[in-house]
């Protein structure tokens, strides 16, 4: 799990060895498990994490209680309520596990440490938010221009292994439409088991 937390890091930045180690030693496992939440909407947090194993989702819940799913989180990526965390405010969304998980989490106050003792972690966190800046605008643009059946299959293209690891009527709230919708989606389509 550090491997694929270092490897990574390296696509994002130069990583020399002594700041590897530095961050090595600020890395706690944390087992998430299905359906258990890592930040919870109100919570003030205190620390990010990475997915070495598992998957999750961000999503908001309205005043009536219906859900509305803003990403998924598979291996690889990091998790984090980020404006909450730096603003110190509680977060505005939930981050849930939808299978049990493996995650290596970092305090955040020693992440800001270690963050301002090298220019290595200036240029990692630039290319976080790059990436995350063109993912929010991307869905934006498929939100105000593209029919469900397009938003779908943008969906299958960034996500092709989760529509099996994932609940249907979870990505119909990530598409904006009813699962019924998605359904009938999945059938124009020629997606034999549309739910």
């Amino acid at each position: 799990m550090k491997e694929l937390l270092l490897q990574t890091v390296r696509t994002l930045t130069e990583l020399p060895p002594e700041q590897e180690e530095k961050l090595l030693v600020m890395a706690r496992n944390l087992s998430v498990t299905r359906g258990e939440h890592f930040i919870r909407e109100g919570q003030v947090p205190r620390q990010f994490g990475f997915i070495g194993n598992g998957l999750f989702r961000y999503y908001y819940v309205d005043d009536n209680g219906n859900e509305f799913t803003k990403g998924f989180f598979p291996e690889g990526r990091f998790l984090s309520s980020y404006s909450a965390m730096t603003l110190n405010r509680p977060s505005y969304f939930n981050i849930e596990a939808l299978e049990d998980s493996e995650i290596i989490t970092f305090d955040f106050q020693q992440w800001k440490s270690l963050s301002a003792g090298h220019p290595c972690w200036s240029t990692f966190l630039v290319a976080i938010l790059e990436k995350a800046f063109i993912k929010k605008e991307n869905r934006e643009r498929e939100f105000l221009l593209l029919d469900a059946e397009a938003r779908y299959r943008s969906f299958l293209k960034e996500y092709p292994d989760l529509s099996d690891r994932v609940r249907q009527h979870m990505i119909a709230s990530y598409l904006g439409i009813t699962p019924v919708a998605l359904s009938r989606v999945r059938r124009k389509m020629g997606m034999a088991h549309a739910t």
